[in-house]
């Protein structure tokens, strides 16, 4: 959603994901929205809330937000062929979600798409956890009427959204969790996700390249259908 003065943006407060900043795939869907939908989204900076950022357009096909002379977003249409594993369905991954490892007292704890510190009202409950006998984690996942449009259609930076909690728990599957950020992503959404029908999201490692991880994500209807795909760079800070 695009919010403020024309050329700005705002993200609203309710949409964190880090305690103080903006929740990184709803953050990065509300940019790519800019350029048509399917793009590669750069997070340089933690988003600011509530806050009226500068949106300044390179061209038809890249657009940079800025936060005064600070660079938060910077984004460029581009194609995503990410494609998903073998699916999973509903009553497997409420079984994974059971298994959901997020912490209710860390900096992500009450994040609106994934923090066990906000479940309930206003948290989409993305509990993602690990598949058994599969090297992915899935959850169930039911869209709130609040994120879709008047026809029932979920609004993309809420789909975004979904798709990015998820992959920090494939990247660190079997491992100790440590404070990782999202800092690139890329999605498409190939078929409408509706509200208040019941959806599974589901996410894979692809690569480990030292602080970097680099994992898939994917929201599917109950049946298994592919609606939307996304691959996500996670890298953690710098020791010290």
């Amino acid at each position: 959603m695009t919010d403020g003065a024309p050329g700005s943006l705002r993200i609203p407060g309710r949409f964190n994901g880090p305690h103080g900043s903006g929740n990184g795939g709803y953050s990065a869907g509300v940019v790519a929205a800019l350029l048509g939908g399917e793009a590669e989204v750069n997070l340089r900076s933690p988003v600011p809330l509530d806050t009226a950022l500068q949106v300044v357009r390179d061209g038809d096909d890249a657009v940079r937000v800025l936060d005064g002379d600070a660079l938060v977003v910077e984004a460029r249409a581009a194609e995503v062929d990410t494609e998903p594993p073998a699916p999973v369905g509903p009553d497997e991954a409420r079984l994974a979600a059971e298994r959901y490892r997020g912490s209710s007292e860390n900096i992500f704890s009450r994040c609106f798409v994934c923090g066990k510190a906000r479940d309930g009202e206003g948290c989409f409950g993305v509990f993602a956890g690990a598949v058994e006998g599969r090297r992915l984690v899935a959850t169930p996942w039911t869209p709130p009427p609040w994120s879709a449009d008047p026809s029932g259609r979920v609004r993309p930076e809420f789909v975004w959204a979904a798709l990015d909690c998820p992959t920090y728990f494939a990247a660190y599957a079997g491992e100790e969790s440590v404070v990782s950020f999202l800092v690139r992503f890329k999605a498409r959404i190939d078929a409408d996700v509706r509200a208040g029908s019941e959806h599974v999201v589901i996410a894979w490692p692809i690569e480990t390249d030292g602080r970097k991880r680099h994992a898939g994500s994917a929201v599917l209807s109950a049946e298994g259908e592919t609606l939307a795909v996304a691959s996500a760079l996670l890298v953690e800070p710098r020791a010290g």
